[in-house]
């Protein structure tokens, strides 16, 4: 039995009308001891049998070590969304609820290649001198979480010094605990500052750069 109801795959086809260039999905998963991982890989599988321009490769993380190392795999399950480039791009974790619609339009963003923020924030990030790393947590309830990824992943896509993560918090409860995440969404930057919350464009990349004011001044 599928995981996509048909109302849900006839929406889907029609979106991904808007495909320009051929996605990849590469996905990251074990065979034991992996909350949601048979659920995560079925979900992709069938993304994959509805528009000829979504692929799937599935690797195992224990045994696909060149694969694992390649794309800065930690945890498990993990999606990776590419096109002929690789923008930083991941989702950890099985992409239920509302955060369904996050990999749907992270698909559709990759496609296109373009990030389609505003001029504004396209020159800032153009202005980045250091790595970025941005870890957004969700969960699958949230309805405000899903804008979040979204934007952190037009991040990476703006800039290739950014990448960004998606991860679902429950999943993860030890990553969780780690960056005290007690609400959702919660964006950790470089593994240190964070911002709680959905802001607008422009004020989510001015809270995201003015923790690294410190590091650049050096």
């Amino acid at each position: 039995m599928g995981l996509l109801q048909d109302s849900d795959v006839a929406e889907i086809r029609e979106r991904f009308e808007e495909l320009t260039t051929p996605v990849r999905l590469i996905h990251f998963t074990q065979e034991s001891n992996l909350q949601y991982g048979a659920e995560a890989r079925q979900l992709l599988e069938e993304l994959m049998q509805i528009s000829g321009k979504v692929s799937l490769e599935t690797y195992d993380f224990q045994n696909d070590k060149e694969k694992v190392a390649e794309y800065a795999i930690d945890n498990v399950p993990a999606t990776v969304i590419c096109n002929g480039k690789d923008y930083g791009i991941r989702f950890y974790g099985l992409p239920a609820g509302f955060e369904f619609s996050t990999l749907i339009d992270a698909i559709l963003v990759v496609s296109k290649g373009d990030s389609g923020l505003r001029p504004e924030t396209r020159e800032k990030l153009a202005q980045l001198t250091q790595p970025l790393h941005l870890q957004v947590f969700t969960t699958p309830t949230c309805p405000y979480c899903p804008p979040a990824v979204k934007m952190a992943y037009q991040f990476a896509i703006e800039s290739d010094l950014v990448r960004a993560d998606g991860i679902e918090a429950t999943e993860f409860p030890d990553l969780a605990e780690r960056f005290h995440v007690l609400a959702v969404p919660k964006t950790i930057i470089n593994g240190d500052a964070h911002v709680e919350g959905t802001l607008p464009e422009n004020f989510f990349l001015d809270a995201i750069l003015k923790t690294l004011e410190p590091q650049e001044a050096s």
